[in-house]
């Protein structure tokens, strides 16, 4: 059967504590309606008449759901990959692309070439990048602050909060103000009041950009909010049932980390217009066993062509769950083998049109400081790939992609090789993986 709702573990989404003017428009707030506005604010700043598209996008998000069914869309089904055993580890590679900044800009130079993104695909200019640090007057990193920029005193779109370590990557060509003079203004509650510092982003710096708040802001408890992201169709099955076997391992290693965090769980499960359902939400809960006994319920079922409903996901991975507010370090793992739809690529040029986009929803996750590591598993496409980077490097996560003794051969077994255009990847077993870049981010944190 599948997963049904329950008190505590699924809710109507509530709203993250009120922020400041600058980033209000990119806080989450409760119903889809909101939250298909917000989607499309971080093109408002940069295209004129964004009032009337905003409205017309809301009547469609609110009619989404009662629409029939379309066709299949055009692509193909990945290869059945034959069931692992139970006890047979399940390997994985990670890959930076903050990191190697130069060899992932030739990697994207290179699928733009090679025409296999098509022309419609919703890229996200990053070919300007700024890292930005935020400390304290104590000289501690600040994690969680507030993030904006403004140009001639306007602001624009470029929201961020920074992470554990108060680091976040700033991108002005994606919010189409590459080449000015930016006013960058950082916010941090504490218990006097906002802690405030800015500075001045020139064009073409090229150090990274540090700003000193004028007070301390005091440790928080480390709280780790962490959704899963799951592509629900027929060909994720094993995926999923790894998952499953392994999130009792997974929590119990994150609980032993020296931060000894709070953590929430939250599930998003997606799967494609025609299918039993499309998306789920089951809101947080630190219940472990609740949110367990939700993830053991949800079934691998349906799909058949290859682009997935992914960009529905991310939205309400973004907008409709109930993220904690200041101090939260806010993860986002997606588990997917298929690429989102384009933009005018479903029936009757549909799909990608409305108020849901990938490249608006990595924005708006940058802008709520929620990282995304990405999951590539078997059978993800060149296209899928391209996506799954982005959307990691944009909001400072990872690119995480199974491996196997044989790259095109996902029932060989566990392994180092890949398919992916990757290099200098490290690999290790998906369990120890993720508690890995859990315990990453957090050993970031200032000591209390």
């Amino acid at each position: 059967p599948e997963p049904d709702a329950r008190p505590g573990v699924t809710q109507e989404a509530a709203p993250m504590p009120a922020v400041p003017a600058l980033a209000r428009a990119m806080a989450p707030e409760p119903g889809a309606a909101k939250s298909a506005a917000k989607s499309a604010v971080t093109s408002a700043a940069t295209r004129a008449g964004a009032g009337s598209e905003m409205a017309a996008s809301r009547d469609r998000l609110a009619a989404a759901t009662r629409l029939p069914s379309p066709q299949p869309g055009a692509g193909f089904a990945p290869a059945p990959v034959p069931p692992r055993p139970a006890d047979e580890p399940v390997t994985a590679g990670v890959v930076d692309d903050n990191a190697d900044f130069g060899g992932y800009l030739a990697y994207r130079q290179r699928r733009a070439q090679s025409g296999a993104l098509g022309a419609r695909f919703p890229t996200l200019d990053v070919s300007v990048r700024h890292r930005l640090t935020v400390h304290d007057a104590a000289g501690r990193p600040v994690p969680d602050a507030i993030v904006s920029a403004h140009l001639n005193l306007v602001p624009v779109a470029l929201w961020a909060r920074t992470d554990a370590g108060g680091r976040t990557w700033l991108h002005p060509a994606a919010a189409g103000v590459a080449g000015q003079p930016l006013v960058v203004q950082v916010e941090a509650p504490t218990p006097q009041g906002l802690a405030r510092g800015s500075a001045l982003l020139r064009p073409g710096q090229r150090d990274a950009l540090q700003i000193t708040l004028d007070r301390a802001v005091p440790a928080a408890p480390t709280r780790l909010d962490l959704v899963f992201l799951v592509d629900a169709t027929g060909s994720m099955g094993d995926e999923i049932d790894k998952l499953k076997r392994s999130l009792r391992s997974i929590a119990a290693q994150i609980a032993r980390l020296p931060q000894a965090p709070d953590v929430c769980w939250g599930l998003v499960a997606y799967r494609d217009r025609g299918d039993a359902f499309f998306v789920r939400t089951w809101d947080f809960t630190d219940r472990l066993d609740a949110f367990q006994d939700v993830l053991d319920r949800l079934e691998a079922v349906a799909g058949g062509d290859m682009p997935e409903a992914l960009n529905e996901g991310l939205h309400a991975a973004v907008h409709r769950m109930s993220w904690r507010g200041d101090g939260t370090t806010r993860m986002a793992l997606l588990v997917a083998d298929a690429p989102p739809h384009l933009p005018g690529e479903g029936p009757g040029g549909a799909d990608g049109d409305g108020p849901v986009r990938l490249d608006h929803d990595t924005m708006a996750a940058q802008a709520q400081g929620i990282k995304l590591m990405t999951l590539g598993a078997s059978g993800l496409d060149a296209r899928g790939e391209f996506a799954f980077r982005q959307m990691a490097q944009y909001t400072g996560g990872r690119f995480v992609f199974l491996t196997y003794a044989q790259a095109d051969d996902p029932g060989s077994g566990p392994g180092r090789q890949t398919r992916h255009e990757v290099e200098g990847y490290s690999v290790e077993s998906l369990d120890r993986l993720i508690v890995r870049l859990v315990r990453e981010e957090l050993d970031a944190r200032a000591k209390p």
